[in-house]
């Protein structure tokens, strides 16, 4: 099951990431903190699963909030932060307004399934949205049923981002 819980963790902080969706010209790189909610409509988790509180917090137990380092690349290739590729996950069919973002969500592999990417960033500095992601995840022999929804909010902190470094922009497909 440990297995499991890190490609759980995985799938976490590729949502954190998607998080950040957002930003249009009149915001700025730098430094944004995300809060992240997520929310699971259909969780791998078995009924009375005992799991350590880190591992709860991460997987739907409140709020949680990360860093990332916007860069004025992600801001002249995407319109803001999009996920970065880790191998199973890509995002398509991205659509940039003055105000906001939509796009697909495909991952394959251990974690496959579709969802759909929304970000709003209308009110300067700050930004909002969802992701929700339906599928399957790899559990041991079994493939498993999964849906989760994060909800999020960002708010530009400023123009250094001290040690969080800024995300590679994923290659071109």
């Amino acid at each position: 099951m440990s297995k499991s819980r890190v490609w759980i963790a995985m799938a976490f902080c590729f949502c954190a990431l998607t998080a950040s969706v957002g930003a249009q010209p009149h915001q700025k790189p730098g430094l944004w903190e995300t809060t992240v909610n997520m929310t699971w409509q259909k969780t791998p988790f078995p009924p009375g699963m005992q799991m350590p509180p880190q591992a709860m917090a991460a997987f739907g137990g409140g709020p949680h909030t990360v860093q990332v380092c916007l860069t004025q690349a992600w801001i002249d290739k995407y319109g803001g932060v999009v996920p970065q590729n880790r191998g199973e996950c890509q995002m398509t069919d991205v659509k940039t307004t003055l105000t906001g973002m939509t796009a697909t969500l495909t991952c394959t592999g251990r974690m496959a399934g579709t969802g759909t990417v929304e970000a709003d960033w209308s009110i300067p500095d700050t930004g909002k949205g969802k992701v929700h992601f339906a599928g399957n995840m790899q559990m041991g022999p079994n493939a498993t049923p999964i849906e989760w929804t994060n909800e999020f909010t960002s708010v530009y902190k400023g123009p250094d981002c001290g040690s969080v470094k800024p995300a590679p922009l994923p290659a071109d497909k």
